[in-house]
C-alpha cells in the first residue's frame, strides 16, 4: 500500500510549530487560565525570548523535542496537535 506524504521544508515545520504553540497557548487563556508567553516560558524552565520566537510569524526559531513535550503537557494538548 502506497502512502501519499508530503515532507516539509524544516523552516516551514518550526513555523508551523510556533503558530500552534501560540494558537493552543491562547486557546488554554480562553478556556482554563491566562497563559502569557512568560508565563509558559516560566512553567517549562525556558526563556521568554523562545516562546516569543516561536510564535514569531518572522522569526524562525527551532525547538527541541523536551521543550515541545513540556509545553504539550503545560498546555495539555497532544504533542502531535502542534505538526498539524
Amino acid at each position: 500500500m502506497k502512502e501519499n506524504t508530503t515532507i516539509i521544508k524544516e523552516n516551514e515545520l518550526y513555523k508551523k510549530i510556533g503558530k500552534n504553540i501560540k494558537y493552543y497557548r491562547r486557546l488554554y487563556s480562553i478556556n482554563i487560565e491566562e497563559m502569557t508567553q512568560e508565563k509558559l516560558a516560566k512553567k517549562i524552565n525556558a526563556s521568554t525570548s523562545l516562546i516569543g520566537n516561536l510564535e514569531s510569524s518572522k522569526i524562525v526559531q527551532g525547538i527541541s523535542l523536551y521543550n515541545l513535550y513540556k509545553i504539550s503537557i503545560v498546555l495539555k494538548v497532544k504533542i502531535d496537535k502542534f505538526f498539524e
